[in-house]
């Protein structure tokens, strides 16, 4: 951070960095580290005991795999949003392009509460799906729709600056070279947006795993099938459990920091390869 003289590019440099690691020990390292501190006070045949259960492990399969699923899902149509509101013009389409921030603005538990009388089989849209022997409401598919709304900015958001910036020259030029449209999407336009991809996807993936207020609602919590691994470490906190709730949480963020640094290693990997 020093120029050839000396001399330091950003002043005060030295009390900027000092307050901003004070702030990131404050805010995460030290609830990190509250978290492994409580967990180990089970011990380790404790901690194993806890986190190994039947229902815990069920708990953990719910989260992950509606997780993993509804993030695929906003992978895919998080693009095809992202290229609709970069690139068409369309009545209305700054309501539409506001509307995607609602679930940021949205309470989870009015999410949650609102998602669950729109999918029940009497609702607006779960009438329709109950007569055709699809049941949304109390089941891992209710789990996975809350999930997806909650979670669908993170992609587009995301994605919307760099397609706006991609430059239409390139993908005239591969037109006019004879490259069909699946081939400009995938040759062209989708190296650039890949990083921005995993980004948004890592994001999503992580907030809808550590979701709780959207999903309790319409998940039904039924213990083995609809019971997500958050809301069992809510039950153990109810129930004054405080070292197997921290025990629960603190596996998900190990996972959960696995698959960032995996996510983060491909989008580094995937920028590499681009700017070769």
């Amino acid at each position: 951070m020093k120029t050839k003289k000396g001399k330091r590019v950003i002043p005060g440099f030295g009390l900027s960095m000092g307050i901003t690691l004070s702030f990131l020990s404050l805010l995460v390292l030290i609830p990190f580290a509250s978290i492994v501190f409580s967990a180990s006070s089970l011990g380790f045949q404790g901690f194993i005991e806890t986190v190994t259960s039947k229902r815990v492990l069920a708990g953990y399969k719910v989260s992950f795999l509606c997780a993993l699923i509804a993030t695929l899902f906003n992978s895919v149509f998080g693009v095809i949003l992202s290229w609709v509101l970069v690139r068409y013009e369309f009545p209305y389409k700054r309501v539409a392009d506001g509307l995607i921030e609602l679930p940021f603005a949205l309470p989870t538990a009015v999410a949650g509460i609102s998602l669950t009388a729109l999918y029940s089989d009497q609702g607006w849209l779960g009438r329709f799906f109950s007569k055709a022997g699809i049941k949304i409401t109390y089941t891992q598919i209710g789990i996975i729709v809350a999930m997806i709304f909650i979670t669908i900015p993170f992609v587009v958001r995301a994605i919307q600056p760099v397609l706006e910036k991609i430059d239409g020259q390139y993908e005239e030029a591969a037109s006019m070279l004879g490259a069909k449209r699946s081939t400009i999407f995938l040759k062209v336009i989708l190296p650039e947006i890949l990083p921005a991809l995993l980004t948004g996807s890592g994001l999503a993936f992580a907030r809808a795993l550590g979701e709780y207020g959207s999903v309790v609602f319409i998940a039904g919590n039924t213990p083995f099938k609809t019971e997500i691994a958050p809301l069992l470490i809510m039950s153990k906190l109810q129930q004054y459990d405080y070292s197997g709730a921290t025990a629960i949480a603190l596996v998900m963020l190990i996972v959960s920091f696995i698959i960032l640094l995996i996510i983060n290693a491909i989008q580094m990997f995937s920028s590499k390869f681009t700017r070769e």
